[in-house]
């Protein structure tokens, strides 16, 4: 492998190191410090910490547990190690670093939340309305492995309108709780990973997309 090669997927391993460690940290502190539902205003009301579990998908998507959870984890195990592969192949491509560093950011966002899925449920112990989560209780984790729960706490806010005091908006733009809220998801780094990942390929990277 030639030096250029080498460094191309050397700055792609830092960039999923870099984004590893920043989502695992902001995870487990949100674990070991927050009650499930538990705000924490960073910015007024248009950025808070909002600390919820979801047993699904990417942005609380897609639910489930069980037999699903375990498919599901499988799966994204899979989607990564397929995406690692590309990786390398790509760096003997000589593949500009610009598709590296897009593929780089989806494969960090995957492993994010398949550490989540694989480790956090042995490891922690649940997480309630009323209860911290403690790192290796005496009892056990709150589930077995690949049915651990990913960890989300980003909220943006940033437009929130209550249905009573503007009833010019039709009711489908609110939620069950009689609000309107722009933007109503609450994810985390690794989920900000994979979307920003994929909307830079398709932006700047869509010539490379159209080869494939």
């Amino acid at each position: 492998m030639t030096q250029g090669k080498r460094k191309g997927l050397t700055a792609s391993f830092l960039i999923i190191l870099i984004v590893l460690f920043l989502d695992q940290f902001f995870k487990i502190w949100v674990k070991l410090h927050m009650t499930v539902g538990q705000e924490i205003p960073i910015l007024g009301n248009w950025f808070k910490l909002l600390f919820i579990e979801n047993p699904g998908m990417a942005f609380g998507w897609m639910g489930g547990g069980g037999t699903m959870k375990a498919i599901l984890s499988i799966f994204r195990i899979i989607a990564v190690v397929v995406l690692f592969i590309v990786l390398f192949r790509l760096s003997k491509k000589n593949t500009r670093f610009g598709v590296m560093f897009g593929i780089s950011l989806i494969v960090a966002g995957a492993m994010g939340n398949i550490l989540d899925s694989i480790f956090y449920g042995p490891l922690f112990s649940e997480s309630t309305y009323s209860q911290v989560a403690t790192l290796f209780p005496d009892g056990g984790g709150y589930a077995g492995w690949l049915h651990g729960k990913v960890v989300d706490m980003l909220y943006f806010p940033l437009i929130d309108i209550a249905r009573e005091n503007n009833s010019w908006l039709p009711n489908f733009f609110f939620g069950e709780d009689g609000h309107f809220i722009f933007f109503r998801p609450i994810f985390n780094i690794a989920d900000a990973a994979i979307t920003i990942g994929v909307f830079y390929m398709i932006l700047f990277q869509w010539k490379w997309l159209k080869n494939i």
